[in-house]
């Protein structure tokens, strides 16, 4: 059986401008990055904009596994099932980060025969909006040093530096480093850190950004540092809005690739939902909703971190109404959730599925709370067994839940037909009452505790008396309307990664908050949580290679 890398590398790839026209874009409206891939020009925007929107629809999932749920490949496959089914259909997703395609992950292009192409493209540099991200974020880093080197005459007080430079690498010795060592031409000597690029607040605010002058806009509002009478510096303070803005210029246009079968799809900008909002650009979903009838989108990973993100941070600023939400699971990672050795996942254990479907059942019941439409779609794999499915299915249904099998890994499109044909019949019998989980006008403390609570089912938060102080400093300086963007573990409910299922009777810990005021909203650290990752004891960048044609082995 092929691997992923070699059925992409297989694919028969049609020139870019041939998929542009299927959404009626001329080749005017495209800055071509050779022949496969293109970014959409500025002027387009004034083109559409009247148009009429599209459906949008949010794939997430169950929380991931070392099992597989094919997040991402479910994503590509629906898109590729309503073109077959005719749908003027558009795929929206984000850029993946070097980190985790160098690390334990993998890529993030989707797999089998649902994928986006040229996929070593898009794993790797892709056009370089994150170059320009990483960029962008430390030229800010280097201008407040500078600031500070020359004689400081905005009084900063550098024991309150907050902006902390980044690099798009799982670079663990990066977190905490110290700075200007030498003589007095090197700077002044202090502790300084790293996050991974994707944690940027940069990221954040091009993900948000409707054009450049909002960009620009949040760009000068980002906070800095504080001065020696605790107010806030900014990079407008710093003058360095405007050279940013000139590296992210062409970052700020959203990616326009294809799948294998030639379904467009959107690529665009690449925040973590584990420690940053997890959503592609709200530039490209905009975009998109105006090129296509259904646009499928997706949200990092499990349903308590992504979804929530996208319907709390990113529906509530950018006045989007997702109008059905696909929840992937598969049986492999339920029954890991009900205690299954991953050895063992391959026999059919319908116990195990009893007390591991409690996971599912959770991430029902917190995406019901936003009033949308769910659709529950299992990952099929040649494991799986027919009454395995059927328990699921009756599960599913007995919750108020449309279900469908996908097989879009082995199959591509035609193996997604059932779950595009739910799709479609969720959208046009089922009406999105969507709104948010918590109004603006609450407390941070009070938001936090909304999603602790009733997302994640914990019975209280905990904060460390740094956390308290901070907050107190946020909502002192009017930043108390902002939604917050939790920053916790992917593999748990909880903040225990090792706690599976739906576990209950547990405390959530902040142990850290900071605003991103450009961004607009409040990052809470719980846990163990890391805005920089380290590299796995295998890395899998020691398997990956290039030959001597220039074809890349081991890459996914």
């Amino acid at each position: 059986m092929k691997t992923d890398i070699q059925i992409a590398q297989d694919a028969q790839m049609i020139h870019i401008k041939e998929i542009a026209k299927k959404l009626d874009i001329t080749e005017d409206d495209l800055d071509l990055y050779g022949k496969y891939k293109a970014k959409l020009s500025d002027e387009l925007w004034d083109k559409i904009k009247d148009n009429k929107d599209g459906k949008l629809v949010l794939v997430t999932a169950i929380n991931p596994t070392p099992a597989g749920e094919g997040k991402t490949t479910t994503t590509v496959g629906l898109g590729q099932a309503l073109g077959k089914l005719n749908k003027k259909a558009l795929i929206a997703l984000r850029e993946p980060s070097l980190g985790p395609c160098f690390g334990i992950k993998g890529g993030a292009a989707g797999g089998g025969y649902a994928q986006v192409v040229p996929m070593e493209d898009l794993n790797l540099h892709f056009t370089g909006d994150f170059h320009a991200i990483t960029s962008a974020n430390n030229l800010l880093a280097a201008l407040l040093d500078n600031h500070i080197q020359q004689g400081n005459e905005l009084n900063i007080d550098t024991r309150q530096i907050v902006w902390k430079r980044c690099v798009d690498m799982n670079d663990r010795v990066l977190r905490n480093v110290v700075v200007g060592l030498g003589n007095k031409m090197d700077g002044v000597v202090r502790e300084d850190h790293f996050v991974i690029t994707v944690a940027s607040e940069i990221m954040a605010i091009l993900c948000l950004a409707n054009d450049m002058q909002d960009l620009k806009r949040r760009l000068g509002r980002i906070i800095v540092a504080y001065n020696d009478k605790g107010e806030p510096v900014t990079a407008n303070d710093l003058q360095a809005t405007g050279a940013m803005a000139a590296l992210l210029k062409d970052a700020l246009k959203p990616n326009l690739i294809q799948t294998l079968e030639h379904t467009p799809a959107l690529i665009h900008g690449g925040p973590f939902a584990n420690i940053a909002h997890g959503c592609n650009s709200v530039r490209a979903t905009k975009t998109a909703l105006k090129l296509a009838d259904i646009v499928v989108t997706e949200a990092g990973f499990g349903a308590d971190l992504g979804a929530e993100k996208f319907f709390d941070i990113k529906c509530r600023k950018a006045n989007l109404k997702p109008d059905a939400v696909v929840l992937v699971a598969t049986v492999r990672a339920l029954k890991y959730n009900g205690g299954v050795a991953k050895a063992d996942l391959s026999v059919e254990n319908i116990k195990a599925l009893e007390k591991g479907i409690v996971n599912l059942e959770k991430h029902i019941e917190n995406l019901q709370k936003y009033q949308v439409p769910v659709i529950v779609t299992l990952n099929s794999f040649i494991t799986d067994t027919e009454k395995e499915y059927q328990f699921i299915k009756d599960f599913c249904e007995e919750k108020g839940c449309e279900f469908a099998l996908s097989k879009v890994w082995e199959y591509g499109g035609e193996g997604g037909i059932d779950l595009a044909n739910k799709v479609i019949e969720t959208l046009e019998t089922k009406t999105s009452n969507f709104k948010p989980l918590y109004e603006d006008q609450l407390s941070l403390k009070e938001k936090i505790n909304k999603v602790a609570v009733e997302i994640y089912g914990a019975d209280k938060v905990t904060y460390d008396s740094s956390a308290n102080k901070a907050l107190a400093h946020i909502e002192a300086l009017g930043f108390s309307h902002l939604p917050v963007c939790m920053a916790k573990n992917q593999y748990s409910l909880s903040d225990d990664a090792t706690l599976l299922g739906r576990p209950e009777g547990f405390d959530i810990h902040v142990r850290d908050v900071y605003v991103s005021a450009g961004a607009g909203f409040v990052v809470v650290l719980t846990g163990a949580i890391m805005t920089m990752p380290g590299l796995p004891k295998k890395p899998a960048a020691n398997t990956i290679d290039v030959d001597d044609n220039g074809i890349i082995r081991g890459l996914f």
